[in-house]
């Protein structure tokens, strides 16, 4: 038998969302054991002089409990 459990954070990157996503994630795994999946439930960018300048996204993660 296996618990999860699940975390909600947020992540960032000038370079895009997927970008954003994958350092979220990877930031998240050098603290967390285990993560087994993670949905993406908000997406946002930043704006400056009328230009894109961040993108944003919230997003649980589940992990699984030792």
């Amino acid at each position: 038998m296996s618990i999860a459990k699940t975390i909600e954070i947020t992540a960032s990157s000038k370079k895009g969302f997927e970008d954003a996503i994958k350092l979220g994630v990877s930031k998240a795994a050098e603290t967390l054991e285990n993560i087994t999946g993670a949905w993406v439930m908000d997406q946002s960018v930043k704006v400056s002089k009328g230009k894109v300048s961040e993108y944003e996204v919230r997003m649980k993660l589940t992990f699984i409990l030792k």
